[in-house]
């Protein structure tokens, strides 16, 4: 066990919690599920009301659960889709979703959306149940999955929505918005939020409005005209997202994400973007020059796999490009990351 564990417990219930993993016949990570144990244990003191301890249960079960059916597909980029589920299918929203989930696929995509009927169905009826994730969610009244999804073993049911989000943003490398109501508007504005702060990888957005439709234009002129007017966001926070009406458009947008950048991660001081192909010395000259505004630290560098990446097996085979990032101006790191796809 790693020595973080050991400073959580003392030494006795450390190793009755290691004999009993050991028990279990060890696995994955078991530093971080002695952990979980040790923290689990303490509720016995911690937290009276049973009703809390329900909501720690059920979510570490929800997580589990997902995580282990998401695993066997974790080398499979996967597009989510989100809109109403009050679509009809003779809506033209509805044919362009079922349009978008198909030329996803073609991309080499998979698609995971809700499982309910609307923009969801749509996704799976695009994309086919071979190449769906349903991610259904309990209402006090009753939701079924739509008939595409619901015998499928890609389906998944959730109690509590902050699960059923963190299991979409955790698995998807795009996100792809119809229009919808307030629970679109909720995944489209937490995305955003995740992105803006950091607290979640950099991904295409694309809002996609039917043709000649003005439900996202209506939604960006707010944002620009209450948001950034008044200096709730920064300028440079417009690049995480994108608006079209055309499903090639938005298809083009997202697959043209991942052309030469391939994911990025902080090692230490330094943010790691893995990319397909290492910038020459005169792009990297030109990357210096044009984001200087925000190295912190570090210019930008072409470096091998760090040891921390090998040890976790993370894609060391592919070139990185590192810098001291002030990881604020995450807007401008997209904009990066798009100047890295031209090279």
């Amino acid at each position: 066990m790693q020595q973080r564990t050991r400073k959580t417990v003392n030494g006795a219930l450390q190793k009755r919690i290691e004999e009993l993993i050991a028990s279990q016949g060890g696995g994955h990570n078991e530093d971080l599920v002695a952990d979980m144990i040790a923290t689990s244990l303490k509720l016995l003191k911690d937290v009276q009301h049973r009703g809390d301890v329900r909501i720690i249960q059920t979510a570490l079960r929800e997580l589990r659960y997902a995580f282990k059916l998401f695993e066997p597909y974790s080398a499979v980029r996967k597009v989510a889709i989100f809109g109403s589920a009050r679509t009809r299918p003779q809506k033209q929203e509805y044919k362009q979703a079922v349009e978008f989930a198909r030329q996803m696929v073609e991309a080499g995509f998979m698609v995971i959306t809700g499982a309910g009927p609307g923009i969801m169905q749509a996704g799976h009826e695009g994309a086919g149940p071979e190449r769906s994730f349903g991610a259904n969610i309990r209402l006090p009244w009753e939701q079924s999955a739509n008939p595409v999804i619901s015998q499928d073993k890609k389906l998944i049911t959730f109690k509590y929505f902050f699960t059923r989000k963190l299991t979409f943003i955790r698995q998807s490398d795009a996100l792809a918005l119809f229009p919808g109501g307030f629970g679109t508007l909720d995944e489209g504005f937490e995305a955003l939020t995740l992105m803006q702060t950091g607290k979640s990888q950099l991904m295409p957005l694309v809002l996609i409005d039917r043709p000649g439709g003005t439900y996202w234009k209506t939604w960006d002129r707010h944002v620009r005209e209450h948001l950034l007017r008044n200096e709730l966001i920064s300028p440079e926070d417009l690049n995480l997202y994108q608006i079209t009406d055309d499903t090639a458009q938005a298809v083009k947008w997202i697959t043209r994400f991942y052309r030469n950048y391939h994911s990025f991660r902080y090692v230490k001081d330094l943010l790691v973007l893995r990319l397909q192909h290492a910038p020459s010395v005169g792009a990297l000259r030109s990357l210096n020059e044009d984001f200087a505004d925000i190295v912190q630290g570090k210019p930008f560098q072409v470096i091998p796999a760090t040891p921390e990446e090998i040890a976790d097996g993370d894609v060391p085979e592919l070139p990185r490009l590192a810098f001291g990032f002030n990881r604020k101006n995450y807007g401008r790191l997209r904009e990066l990351i798009d100047r890295i796809n031209t090279l």
